[in-house]
């Protein structure tokens, strides 16, 4: 007969994902219709927050539209950077550009709403 052994299984402590900003870049060739359409699409913003988010994007140059984990804000990124030109603006020809960034403060930052 063996004698019962207890095994102990551990787990390494799981730190939290830093934080990066998803940042929207300014730009005269896309309207706000088209951001608005955009942020909706790729962060489930509702029409308000994006409208709002487009408003400050063309006022200030940019806009943090999500704060996330590193791989997901690159997805985002990419997401947005691929969204197409305006086709409400004969003049745009390709995408917005955005950024990744650390972000400072999660505390005070918009979440991906979709994931």
């Amino acid at each position: 007969m063996h004698d019962a052994q207890t095994v102990t299984q551990t787990t390494p402590e799981s730190k939290p994902l830093t934080p990066w900003n998803v940042v929207l870049l300014d730009d005269q060739d896309h309207t706000y219709d088209y951001v608005v359409d955009m942020l909706g699409r790729i962060f489930g913003h509702s029409r308000r927050r994006a409208f709002d988010l487009a408003r400050t994007v063309d006022t200030q140059g940019r806009a943090v539209v999500a704060t996330v984990h590193r791989e997901l804000g690159e997805l985002r990124v990419a997401q947005i950077t691929g969204f197409g030109a305006d086709p409400l603006l004969a003049s745009s020809t390709c995408s917005m550009r955005a950024i990744l960034e650390p972000a400072e403060d999660e505390s005070d930052q918009p979440g991906d709403s979709r994931d």
